[in-house]
């Protein structure tokens, strides 16, 4: 399927690996001009380099800390000056430290409303000029399951992912008559560093190897494994794509059938 993305701006955070890679290397694929942006300035270089070899692709390389709103402002910029638009945007950061309730003081709560939260919410209220002045746009946030299951030792993350979720679901409401759809994406257990690090803490707590821990929560995924960046990426290339226009308001599972709710 065509998405029909050749030449359209994208913008993808906290891309240098993981998830934000794996979305920016399909958007690439399918012809996008693609900006992408990490804290770690020669990570995302050699990405924007890997990904303009790989796919012949123009990638705009930027040092972004979402956590920063000047930062989050001059990346917008920058990609509007360089690319002259903007049409899709992908709401993305690393996770919050794990822990429960007993684990975190004030600081922690504040740092994780920042880092998550308010860097969707300035995000997406940067970019909304630019989408606007091109009569339309697509949004793409990207949470976690356990929005919808919390996952205890993810306390930060349950809470500050869900307010993003609900972030979404409200904007799309507000943005749908000026042709901007916002959407979200909950990732379950996709093979990246983040899921590597949480199956290593569980093992460290429960005393059995990471191979271990994999196969025990591999049996309870129905499809009976891990996903790949690769797959997650091409769903959300679909999501930000036209190919989709008439999706907003979601929020989809990328789980292995995980889940059991029916909502």
């Amino acid at each position: 399927m065509d998405l029909g993305l050749r030449g359209k701006v994208a913008m993808v955070a906290a891309s240098s690996k993981g998830l934000g890679l794996g979305i920016a290397r399909e958007l690439a694929r399918e012809g996008a001009l693609v900006s992408i942006g990490s804290r770690n300035e020669s990570e995302i270089f050699d990405a924007a380099e890997s990904l303009t070899e790989e796919t012949g692709a123009e990638v705009l390389a930027h040092v972004l800390d979402v956590a920063n709103p000047n930062s989050i402002l001059q990346w917008v910029e920058n990609t509007q000056e360089t690319f002259g638009g903007i049409e899709m945007l992908v709401v993305n950061a690393g996770g919050p430290p794990t822990g429960t309730f007993d684990d975190f003081d004030d600081a922690q709560w504040q740092a994780a409303f920042e880092l998550t939260l308010m860097s969707s919410v300035r995000m997406i209220r940067a970019v909304l000029p630019f989408m606007r002045q091109e009569g339309g746009g697509s949004i793409l946030t990207i949470t976690s399951c356990s929005v919808k299951e919390p996952i205890d030792f993810l306390l930060l993350s349950n809470v500050m992912r869900s307010g993003v979720t609900s972030l979404a679901k409200s904007l799309s409401q507000q943005l749908a008559s000026v042709n901007i759809r916002v959407n979200n994406l909950m990732p379950g257990r996709i093979d990246t560093d983040r899921i590597q690090m949480l199956d290593q803490i569980k093992s460290n707590k429960d005393g059995l190897t990471v191979e271990e821990i994999k196969i025990a929560n591999a049996l309870g995924i129905p499809l009976g494994r891990y996903g790949t960046i690769e797959e997650f990426g091409r769903i959300a290339a679909f999501l930000l794509s036209d190919a989709a226009s008439y999706i907003t308001g979601q929020t989809l599972a990328v789980d292995g059938g995980t889940i059991k709710t029916v909502w």
